[in-house]
């Protein structure tokens, strides 16, 4: 079976909703012990709850990876739970919408340490037991946005997204040696609480219009992939993003694409 995480523990951060929430429950259905790492007790447990019930096995770590202490606790709790780690999914993220000029230190400081400073110390916490068991997988939640795209009030949000990406190369270099590989998803348009920020469900059906695919993603689409990256079969693939975004970055323009559409 593709995607066989049977006796593999991964811990995944942000896992309380959303895209995080999808990649706890596959990774869960194809056989891994999750560790459902967020700072919502209620929406972390609810998540837990959910795998438990379909037949998997979660447990909640009520966590903050926007604070170095919290995020080594984290590791060594899930080490001493499950007697091993495999796979790491820092999935995480804010982006409170400010222009730059409205942008705040206190704004600012809390991104960049929860979406971008988290990869490196959950990186360094979990690097220590990858190595005693011979290896292991990292995996990031990227986004186009950064990388590919641009979005007013969102410059803080993807300049971490856009580090991610060379973090992800750079790390990838570093552990290729000790059987580690380093890879991520940059997710387009996904339908989750966080698309509240963007839009009413007007604004939001018509952003739809102008994705090729004529659809927002779901997060069960970022999480097979993610699924895929985790498993065996990439085994050889690292130091690579993988764009799921239902080709909303390949329009010169969205207009032109509405035109060609409509003349079908």
């Amino acid at each position: 079976m593709i995607g066989n995480l049977q006796d593999r523990v991964a811990i995944v951060t942000g896992a309380g909703q959303g895209i995080g929430e999808g990649i706890a429950k596959v990774f869960a259905k194809a056989g891994a012990a999750v560790v459902v790492a967020t700072r919502g007790a209620e929406t972390g447990q609810a998540t837990v709850d959910d795998i438990e019930a379909a037949g998997g096995r979660a447990c909640l770590i009520q966590t903050d990876v926007g604070h170095h202490d919290q995020v080594d606790a984290m590791v060594a709790q899930t080490v001493e739970r499950y007697g091993r780690l495999d796979i790491m999914v820092h999935n995480a993220a804010v982006y409170p919408v400010r222009t730059i000029d409205e942008l705040s230190d206190a704004d600012l400081d809390t991104t960049l340490a929860v979406n971008l400073k988290a990869a490196f110390w959950l990186t360094q916490a979990s690097l220590p037991h990858f190595r005693r068991q011979g290896g292991g997988r990292l995996l990031f939640t990227s986004s186009v946005t950064g990388p590919t795209v641009a979005m007013p009030g969102t410059a803080h949000y993807a300049a971490t997204k856009a580090g991610m990406n060379g973090f992800i190369r750079t790390a990838a270099l570093e552990y290729a040696r000790e059987n580690i590989t380093v890879n991520g998803v940059e997710p387009g348009y996904i339908r989750t609480p966080a698309m509240e920020a963007l839009g009413d469900e007007a604004e939001i059906a018509e952003m739809a219009q102008s994705i090729p695919l004529g659809k927002l993603g779901d997060p069960e689409d970022i999480a097979h992939t993610m699924l895929f990256l985790a498993s065996d079969e990439a085994g050889y693939i690292t130091g690579q993003t993988i764009v799921v975004d239902g080709g909303s970055t390949l329009p010169e323009s969205p207009v032109v694409l509405q035109a060609f559409y409509a003349g079908d």
